[in-house]
């Protein structure tokens, strides 16, 4: 893996300190810049050539969720992993939706930090345990207010595709499991994602949970 420029956004430097001090010595990664806000970090998007940006939801002038959504607008491959603390639930899942691969509790230690990194840099999603299990039992519950489509019309082969997104497998992996060619693999995940009105492969795991379509172990 060739070096991975980090952009950290937090408005607190202990927060930003102290991520710096967990990576300082990992190989293959650089702190490239460091942002207090959203505003500041779309614009070091704009002037660096960042790969990941490990994102706080709560900060001054413009939040995490705002800023991830225009980031992954202008920069779709940058990957976003969000710092959260244990009770921002509806935050951690506006973070999703608005195109994050993933979220990392701020008192996770480094081996936690340095396995979300690189699994969202393998292009999976990373939902730090802890926070998980409350995230997942809000959207069982259901408590969002619009649903996009019905999942009448999901198909059970889609349905089995889906499935294995959620468990974060890649096209190839599915294609194998299923023994279907990876063009189809694709051509199923594009109906879902028209069929679920989501955005990108957070959305399709959000709405997965949301409908009760997959089973969570």
């Amino acid at each position: 893996m060739s070096n991975i420029k980090i952009l950290l956004a937090d408005d607190h430097d202990i927060v930003r300190d102290g991520i710096k001090m967990l990576l300082e010595d990992e190989v293959g990664f650089t702190i490239e810049a460091e942002a207090e806000n959203g505003l500041q970090a779309i614009e070091i998007c704009k002037k660096h050539d960042i790969d990941l940006i490990i994102m706080d939801i709560n900060m001054p002038e413009m939040n995490g969720i705002e800023a991830t959504e225009k980031i992954k607008e202008s920069f779709p491959d940058i990957k976003v992993l969000a710092l959260t603390m244990m009770d921002e639930d509806q935050h951690i899942r506006q973070m999703i939706e608005a195109g994050a691969s993933g979220y990392i509790l701020k008192s996770s230690d480094k081996i936690e930090l340095v396995d979300a990194i690189t699994t969202i840099l393998d292009g999976k999603h990373y939902f730090s345990d802890d926070a998980t299990q409350s995230v997942m039992m809000d959207l069982v519950k259901g408590t969002t207010k619009k649903e996009s489509s019905d999942p009448g019309n999901i198909t059970e082969r889609e349905k089995e595709v889906l499935e294995l997104i959620v468990k974060q497998y890649t096209n190839q992996e599915i294609a194998e499991e299923l023994h279907i060619s990876t063009r189809t693999v694709d051509a199923h995940r594009r109906n879902l994602l028209q069929k679920t009105g989501a955005k990108n492969t957070a959305g399709l795991v959000t709405y997965a949970i949301k409908h009760d379509l997959v089973d969570i172990e």
